[in-house]
């Protein structure tokens, strides 16, 4: 067992603060904390940047480039929070030097690239997750457990949703993960990734999609503040047929006024159902079918489960299990389940098949959309 983990982070955007804090605070929340990960390194865009965040972020050293963090001999684990574009590179150096890696969704800037570097770490015995963070908020667990008992049967339908207003304002200079040529896609890319990973966590895989893309803006303001043409999709809507035969939809928007970062997903089955909402993190809701309802109606309906900090041990001290849970408590999670494997040197998912198997259905999409019909996939995973 490793007892140590030293954590060499590269990119420190938005992710690269939220991985911090989950890697600083697992103490906290895990008791006893079965193993010891430091921040060892951090490299951003720039050394003046990197001296900088080292400094107020606590790292024990700031680096030019990736290469430098990922020559140490004494950095057990890579964790990568770059843009998109520069995942690949990243992750091909990172596993051909022996480290562990968590890697910040999606996988790859496409799916040649996800499966090659699926297929590199199966070689190489790599420990490595992908930070698909929503399967560990508390309800998703609670959902797949629920699942996993048949307690709704077998699944039937679902909805699957996850809407922004980010890009309502088209005067506002719009951001990398606006640029197809850096995140590789649009919506479906950065939004969408995280409701496919949840209906294949819930639902299982997939057989076929068929989707339309949508451009509300076609000329907006870009990040230099002149005009710009819109090259990635605003908004994402696909019809999804699963091997199981359960049919279902996946809506991602960044152009939905009145929402904030609102993941929705529903699913029925012929037993049952759940409902699970990220703005109300602390409840997942679940109707059980085989409940007769009286007249009055008795005690049919949905129940909300009140799932709120109830994490399996070590976790579940701090704050309390009857504290509200957030969208941040599911990273802390995440990377826990991560650094634990790392620790035991057991393999946990989702590792980089999962991405590669989420970048396909992405790619699937994609397609879809260009040639207007409808997609199959049921044979992908025989590439992974």
């Amino acid at each position: 067992m490793k007892e140590d983990i030293k954590i060499g982070l590269i990119g420190f955007g938005a992710m690269g603060k939220v991985h911090s804090y989950a890697v600083s605070n697992l103490k906290y929340f895990y008791s006893p904390l079965p193993f010891r990960a430091t921040l060892c390194g951090v490299c951003t865009t720039s050394p003046e940047r990197s001296e900088e965040i080292a400094q107020l972020y606590g790292f024990d050293a700031a680096y030019k480039n990736a290469e430098e963090i990922i020559a140490r001999d004494d950095i057990d684990v890579i964790d990568i929070c770059t843009p998109n574009l520069f995942h690949y590179s990243v992750l091909r150096s990172a596993i051909l030097a022996g480290k562990s890696i968590y890697c910040e969704k999606p996988l790859c800037l496409t799916y040649a690239e996800a499966k090659e570097i699926a297929a590199l770490a199966k070689e190489h015995n790599t420990i490595c997750n992908v930070a698909f963070n929503n399967r560990h908020i508390a309800p998703i667990l609670r959902a797949k457990e629920i699942i996993s008992k048949g307690d709704i049967g077998r699944i039937l339908s679902f909805s699957c949703e996850y809407l922004h207003n980010s890009a309502l304002d088209a005067n506002k200079p719009a951001g990398w993960k606006q640029r197809r040529e850096i995140c590789g896609g649009g919506a479906l890319v950065d939004l969408g990734a995280h409701c496919i990973d949840l209906v294949y966590f819930l639902c299982g895989r997939f057989d076929s999609v068929s989707g339309r893309s949508q451009i509300a803006f076609p000329t907006r303001v870009g990040a230099d503040g002149k005009e710009w043409q819109t090259n990635a999709d605003e908004a994402f809507y696909m019809h999804c047929r699963m091997r199981s035969g359960a049919c279902g939809t996946i809506s991602v928007s960044k152009i939905a006024a009145g929402t904030n970062d609102d993941l929705n997903i529903v699913i029925r089955g012929d037993k049952g159902a759940l409902s699970f909402s990220l703005m109300q993190p602390n409840y997942l809701r679940y109707y059980d079918g085989r409940v007769k309802t009286p007249t009055l109606g008795g005690y049919s309906g949905f129940t909300d489960i009140e799932c709120v900090g109830r994490y399996p041990a070590p976790a579940g001290g701090f704050p309390s299990p009857k504290s509200a849970s957030s969208w941040l408590r599911g990273h802390v999670q995440s990377i826990y389940d991560f650094l634990y494997s790392v620790h035991t040197e057991a393999k946990t998912q989702p590792d980089f098949s999962d991405g590669a198997y989420v970048q396909a259905v992405i790619e699937a999409g994609y397609l879809s959309d260009t040639e207007r019909k409808s997609v199959d996939i049921s044979e992908i995973d025989k590439e992974l």
